[in-house]
């Protein structure tokens, strides 16, 4: 094994995306560093692909920070669950609501249960994804095209849309991009390809609603260590995970969710239309 391919994880995998925090080993590390300081005291937020992983950290955080959440997952009801505990041990309230981002109808559905439970919503992170790696770019079907398109950037325009009328000045968008959207991934075109609209998107509509004085901005993570990545790759993939980068590790979620919480506070006050990289020195960002 060269050096560029040292082992940082034990060998393992799962057969179905998004994949289960509760089957990883080790699992991964969502506790906050630090005590919170109620920088989102009082604030509602919203969470796509909030039950585990990079999006369970951030809920995990924005609660003891003081906000009151409300995550959305596919069909991982254990791992939600657990969020929805972890939410609760920090003396916030969690609501859990389970089904497709890539469904435009579900999405009014989700933002409906949220105004009916919190009264508002201020802060929406954009965050759910999927990723199917193919060798050769004639191996992507019609059916993974439309469906990873539809999860990762179909998915944030829906629930932008759900979310607009609610939101106000001082509120703020985040969406969580990729460090492939910089650097390209051979294997991933589909899913590289999206994160890269998303890049796009974030830019665009921070222009569009600068003038509400609503904030949009992004994050582009590297190699983090979630349930995607066990259920993405082959075990001996998984094995190297994070290796190639600078730091020659991956990530863990609470490494990540600082930077959101930058974005959603404010602490960014005179931010908009940008990205974060917590990518461990993976790309040089533009």
């Amino acid at each position: 094994m060269s050096s560029e391919q040292q082992q940082t994880l034990p060998p393992q995998e799962q057969d179905q995306q998004p994949g289960h925090e509760t089957e990883m080993n080790p699992r991964p590390d969502y506790e906050p560093r630090y005590p919170g300081s109620n920088r989102l005291q009082g604030k509602t937020v919203l969470i796509t692909g909030g039950d585990s992983g990079i999006g369970r950290a951030v809920s995990v955080l924005f609660a003891r920070e003081g906000a009151d959440v409300a995550i959305v997952y596919l069909n991982e009801t254990e791992d939600a669950e657990a969020t929805k505990k972890l939410v609760e041990r920090e003396g916030r309230t969690c609501l859990t609501i389970a089904g497709d981002v890539g469904d435009p109808s579900f999405s009014r559905k989700v933002v409906d249960q949220v105004i009916e439970r919190f009264g508002k919503l201020d802060v929406l992170v954009n965050n759910a994804a999927e990723q199917h790696p193919k060798g050769d770019i004639a191996e992507i079907s019609p059916e993974q095209l439309d469906r990873t398109f539809r999860t990762n950037i179909f998915g944030y325009f829906y629930m932008t849309q759900a979310a607009m009328p609610h939101l106000k000045e001082g509120s703020a968008i985040i969406n969580t991009t990729s460090v492939t959207a910089y650097r390209g991934s051979s294997n991933l075109l589909d899913y590289s390809s999206t994160k890269g609209a998303i890049v796009a998107f974030t830019r665009s509509l921070a222009q569009k609603l600068a003038e509400k004085k609503i904030r949009v901005n992004g994050v582009a993570p590297g190699p983090i260590w979630t349930p995607l990545i066990p259920a993405t790759f082959p075990a001996e993939k998984v094995k190297t995970f994070g290796s190639n980068t600078p730091l020659k590790r991956p990530g863990q979620p609470n490494e990540v969710a600082p930077s959101f919480l930058f974005l959603a506070c404010e602490d960014s006050s005179y931010i908009t239309g940008s990205i974060l990289h917590p990518n461990g020195g993976d790309a040089t960002e533009s």
